[in-house]
C-alpha cells in the first residue's frame, strides 16, 4: 500500500468532517435540556400544589360519608 492510499482509508473510518462539532452541539443542547428540566421539578415540588386528576375521582377523607 502506498502513503496516499493510506490517507484514504483513514478518512473513511466512520467518522466524517464536522462529527465533532455536531457531538460538542448536541453535548450542550443536553446539559442545558437537563438543567431545565431540573429547574422546572424544583419549582414544581416547591409550589406543592395538588396533581390534576381528570377522572375527578376524589380522595376518601370521611367527611362525606353518610351516617345512618
Amino acid at each position: 500500500m502506498t502513503g496516499s492510499d493510506k490517507d484514504t482509508s483513514e478518512t473513511r473510518s466512520g467518522t466524517r468532517k464536522g462529527d465533532g462539532a455536531r457531538a460538542d452541539r448536541l453535548r450542550a443542547a443536553l446539559r442545558e435540556n437537563l438543567k431545565r428540566r431540573k429547574s422546572q421539578a424544583r419549582e414544581r415540588s416547591r409550589t406543592a400544589a395538588p396533581s390534576h386528576d381528570s377522572a375527578g375521582i376524589v380522595p376518601d377523607n370521611g367527611s362525606n360519608t353518610q351516617q345512618d
